[in-house]
């Protein structure tokens, strides 16, 4: 009677995966003529095309330094396709809310670093702060305080509408669902 092989793949885990093989995987080589090296990063050969180049990291940088996404589309087409991405893209916005950033690490965005701009503060500041900025900057410039002074109509509006942006975000912030 032969005797029977033991295998690896016994106990908990298991170590061999579903359907898996002991053969060698092979590796593509590099599609740029004369190198060598393992062919790891897939770029498309045409925009919309299922055929791939694979490339080194090396080479793949060099292919997508010169990439231009909206190559061949006239002006309408390249506008829809840029706001198609850009609508889909802002629905990851909608949870940022829940993330475990605070002030002050990046979890601010480009209107509200604009909006602090306007008052002068940093953007680890609490909205205290900007409130009591607001309310500085609103005496200043209010239109009752000072008539007929378009400038300081201009200032006023600039800081109402920074102060609206950065009231938002905070309650997008501090909102809890029920």
């Amino acid at each position: 009677m032969p005797k029977a092989k033991r295998s690896d793949n016994w106990g908990f885990p298991r170590w061999g995966s579903y359907e898996s093989s002991r053969e060698t995987q092979q590796l593509k080589k590099c599609d740029r003529h004369g190198c060598d090296n393992a062919g790891t990063c897939p770029a498309p050969k045409s925009p919309n095309s299922p055929e791939r180049w694979h490339f080194c990291e090396k080479h793949a940088a060099e292919y997508n330094r010169g990439w231009d996404y909206f190559e061949g589309l006239d002006k309408e087409e390249r506008k829809k396709r840029e706001h198609d991405e850009q609508r889909d893209a802002n629905a990851y916005q909608e949870a940022k809310h829940y993330s475990w950033m605070g002030s002050g690490d990046g979890s601010r965005s480009q209107d509200e670093m604009l909006a602090l701009e306007v008052f002068d503060l940093s953007s680890d500041c609490d909205f205290d702060e900007v409130k009591k900025a607001w309310r500085t900057m609103a005496k200043e410039y209010h239109p009752d305080t000072n008539p007929g002074d378009e400038e300081a109509a201009k200032k006023f509006q600039g800081a109402q509408a920074a102060y609206d942006v950065l009231k938002i975000a905070e309650e997008r912030r501090v909102w809890k669902p029920t």
